[in-house]
């Protein structure tokens, strides 16, 4: 099984078609060449080994990255 985080674009590239991303604090560039809606920083991403797979709501990505942040905490305290 994967997870896909949501991620958020934080520079963006179009000519390469590389935007550089933020998941939960860490960044790296991902390939949004699959990606065919407009793309602009704030936008979030979900990413599958490398490649941007879909664009999403930002009310969708916040309620999933608060689902993420809360699971992470439990892992913490051991209780997951």
């Amino acid at each position: 099984m994967c997870f896909a985080i949501p991620s958020r674009i934080v520079a963006l590239n179009s000519n390469a078609q590389i935007a550089r991303i933020d998941t939960l604090g860490r960044e790296r560039e991902v390939s949004v060449h699959l990606i065919t809606e407009p793309l602009a920083i704030g936008d979030y991403l979900l990413i599958q080994s490398g490649f941007a797979m879909e664009k999403i709501t930002t009310e969708r990505a916040l309620d999933s990255l608060a689902l993420y942040r809360e699971l992470i905490q439990e892992m913490e305290r051991g209780e997951a």
